[in-house]
């Protein structure tokens, strides 16, 4: 009985061993890929960097930075060609703008009611719906926009055309909303239930439990849904292509029409010759659209370690 018993404990601490081992393995292979993943994202990155420095560097041998970046004419057929992009890019301001100031507002919010007010049959119901818009394409969301909200803008504000970056702003507030609800509704769930509870001890009321407490614990959650929102909004081409005007001027208000800097490539690339002035100008659109979102990016995330570090105190 004892063999059998020294038999039956090595058996069973040899399974243990090849489990342990196969485990070991299994975890190795999984950090293998994630570490694969994670170089080949940065080399991905790096070979677009790249690809936009050796492509737009060169417009600046021919027209100067100064005139590039604060030009106001584009004429890129003319003799010579005259390359200033300050419409452009006073257009993507005006129309990030506008979609920033109605989606993040109305999608914290939206968030907060699904994840802390809204009954569970409702939240069950509604979220999914929100996550189906995510995936409407561009350019119906620009037909939208062109037959149904363009319109309206005319006919509210007086207009000559409702094709303005106002209109193009609130289409892509649309686009940008499920984006900024689902990922702000998942970060206030994760907020662990002992601190409304302790507020409730308190005596806080819901809207101060959420104001106080939820949203503070969510902050860095809510933080990457408007990034990623914001994200949708600098980036997006075909809506803004079809509804924001297509105008060549300076807009100083978000009521005339105009034309962003995505909207300016795709209409652009098309007619450009490879290596021209008019493909280079391109590019370097691009790369200052690349580092625009990568300036929001890095402002987003020192003002949420500076929350963070608020919250935790």
């Amino acid at each position: 009985m004892l063999q059998q018993k020294g038999s039956f404990a090595t058996a069973e601490a040899s399974l243990e061993k090849g489990l342990e081992r196969r485990w070991r393995l299994g975890e190795k292979f999984i950090e293998g890929w994630v570490f694969l993943a994670g170089i080949l994202t940065v080399v991905v990155l790096l070979g677009i960097i790249a690809l936009l420095l050796k492509e737009g560097l060169p417009i600046f041998l021919d027209t100067p930075p100064w005139e590039f970046f604060f030009g106001t004419k584009w004429y890129p057929v003319s003799e010579p060609p005259t390359f200033g992009i300050m419409p452009f890019f006073v257009a993507t301001l005006w129309v990030t703008l506008v979609a920033t100031a109605i989606s993040v507002p109305v999608g914290v919010a939206c968030a907060a009611y699904l994840a802390e007010v809204a009954p569970a049959r409702v939240r069950e119901t509604v979220k999914p719906v929100i996550e189906i818009l995510a995936g409407i394409p561009s350019v119906v969301m620009g037909f939208i926009g062109l037959m149904l909200l363009s319109p309206l803008v005319q006919s509210a504000f007086n207009l000559n055309t409702g094709l303005s970056g106002l209109a193009a702003g609130i289409m892509l507030s649309l686009m940008s909303l499920p984006i900024i609800i689902s990922v702000s509704e998942d970060a206030l769930r994760a907020v662990p239930d002992d601190f409304r509870q302790a507020a409730y001890a308190l005596g806080s009321t819901k809207w101060e439990t959420i104001r106080h407490v939820c949203i503070p614990g969510a902050i860095s959650g809510i933080a990457a849904a408007v990034m990623l929102g914001v994200g949708r909004a600098i980036g997006e081409t075909m809506t803004v292509l079809m509804v924001a005007g297509g105008a060549l001027a300076v807009p100083v208000s978000p009521t005339e029409p105009m034309m962003p800097m995505t909207a300016a490539i795709a209409s652009g690339i098309g007619n450009a010759v490879r290596g021209g002035l008019q493909y280079q100008a391109l590019f370097a659109i691009g790369l200052i659209l690349f580092v625009s979102t990568l300036a929001v990016n890095l402002i987003a995330d020192r003002v949420l370690e500076r929350q963070k570090r608020k919250f935790t105190r």
